[in-house]
């Protein structure tokens, strides 16, 4: 894989399960909007295992040059600023988690859009992980919702069903 875009939600994800660097390793460079930085920044501490997402030195921090009225009024700012940003860079791939913005970002955009669950099995191909199983569960139980489809779907690419 190669340039993708991302929103604080799989960051935050990868964040708790402290693997954050499997981004690294999976794509050649990561780009987050600036107003992604600004969502973590504001959730402070209670963004669990984003302490050190501020010292990161391979995460690029860009300003689209330009505001999506029309993305802005279907989406959060966040998810906005990663399609615009994606778009403004000609990356087609973007990192999100919320379906209605994967689904603007697929139907509308025409991006690929792709998220935290993907990352898991990509990095399991790659020999990144040993499996995947427990980082399901500890999302789960760190409260980050992903659907039990989604799941179900990423266990077995991963080969663990």
């Amino acid at each position: 894989m190669s340039r993708i875009v991302c929103n604080s939600g799989p960051l935050i994800a990868l964040g708790i399960l402290g693997k954050l660097e499997l981004l690294q390793s999976i794509f050649s460079e990561v780009l987050v909007p600036d107003a992604v930085q600004k969502e973590i920044a504001q959730g402070g501490v209670k963004l669990a295992g984003l302490e050190n997402f501020q010292r990161v030195q391979w995460i690029r921090i860009v300003t689209p040059r330009q505001n999506d009225v029309l993305l802005s009024a279907l989406l959060d700012a966040g998810e906005a600023a990663v399609i615009a940003l994606a778009r403004e860079q000609g990356i087609s791939m973007v990192l999100i988690d919320e379906r209605k913005a994967r689904k603007v970002a697929r139907d509308i955009c025409g991006l690929q859009p792709i998220g935290t669950a993907r990352i898991l099995v990509e990095a399991k191909k790659k020999s990144l992980l040993p499996e995947i199983a427990s980082q399901f569960q500890k999302l789960r139980q760190e409260g980050y919702w992903i659907h039990a489809s989604i799941v179900e779907t990423a266990l077995r690419e991963g080969g663990e069903v």
